[in-house]
């Protein structure tokens, strides 16, 4: 469907907030994107979380939502599912790709089972110490909740107090957690776009990601001014075609669709690219890595969420639409 005016969306919520522990992040990103659509005369209103959202839904007041929550609840794939036992159209992956988003140890299954290349990597079970890790798996390593955003709960472990402590604070967190090779090299991710049919996308410029500090932490993502975010990134035209290649394979291998934001790290040594993760309801505040890489080819913030938008109109998903 072609999209040509404002009128065509109908009633849109940009739910954001929610519960997660990423909720002031959802709430920059959301508060963000309401206002770009606003901009736009489309008419937009902003929800907190998932009850007062479906409450909007069920008494049939909104014609499609832009998903905005980040962490578990709105990027795994429940709000989704919700969404479309009512046949409302939504932003973003459906639940399948969602939860797979989500979920960093099925993506990298998926990745590793289709030959894509991802960091070494085990599950760490309950019964393993940081003892068991260390012979079975080696330092350094990254420990990371399997399902967690915005870097919560990960520790970049090169020594066994180190090791002990991320252990500690993944476990507090709960759930499942995985236990990653630490590439020593740079950071770098791909924006991906749906193209016309919203399953079919292209990859953005790359960003080089260069933190002040050697992690690339919460403070790093969203409050230091002091993170740079190079476009061009630096790769030869080579590497940044292969990288592009890489991310839209992991985009399509774990069937998302509408936009994500792939994540991707480079041997210092050898300049071996590897997957860290996918993000399926990427950040849109002033920080945030997608809006950089639209700026990069001529497309305003404004315009980025209209796009963005305009991916709501599926063909399982538009039986909603007013």
């Amino acid at each position: 469907m072609n999209v040509l005016s404002a009128a065509d969306f109908g009633r849109v919520a940009v739910v954001m907030g929610g519960s997660s522990r990423e909720r002031s992040v959802s709430l920059w990103s959301g508060e963000a994107v309401l206002a770009a659509l606003k901009s736009l005369a489309i008419d937009a209103i902003g929800v907190d979380g998932i009850p007062a959202l479906l409450t909007l839904v069920q008494a049939k007041k909104v014609d499609r939502v832009f998903i905005i929550l980040h962490g578990p609840g709105g990027e795994d794939g429940t709000l989704q599912g919700a969404l479309e036992a009512y046949g409302m159209p939504y932003t973003g992956s459906g639940v399948l790709a969602s939860a797979l988003g989500m979920d960093k140890i099925r993506s990298k299954q998926i990745w590793q089972q289709l030959g894509l290349s991802t960091a070494q990597f085990c599950i760490v079970t309950p019964s393993d110490s940081a003892q068991s890790l260390m012979q079975n798996f080696g330092l350094p390593m990254v420990i990371k909740p399997s399902q967690e955003g915005s870097t919560f709960g990960i520790t970049l472990a090169r020594t066994p107090d180190e090791l002990e402590t991320g252990l500690r604070v993944a476990r507090e967190i709960g759930g499942e957690i995985l236990a990653e090779r630490l590439i020593d090299g740079e950071e770098y991710t791909v924006t991906i776009l749906a193209q016309g049919d919203a399953r079919a996308a292209v990859a953005l410029p790359v960003i080089h990601i260069v933190p002040k500090q050697t992690f690339y932490d919460f403070d790093a993502k969203y409050l230091s001014d002091a993170t740079e975010y190079l476009i061009p990134s630096g790769l030869s035209a080579q590497a940044e075609l292969a990288m592009q290649t890489l991310a839209l394979q992991a985009f399509h291998a774990i069937g998302a669709s509408g936009w994500a934001r792939i994540d991707v790290m480079t041997d210092r040594t050898t300049g071996a690219q590897y997957l860290l993760e996918a993000n399926t309801a990427p950040g849109m505040t002033s920080h945030s890595l997608v809006p950089k890489a639209a700026a990069s080819v001529g497309i305003n913030f404004a315009e980025l969420c209209r796009h963005v938008l305009a991916s709501s109109f599926k063909p399982n998903q538009i039986t909603g639409a007013g």
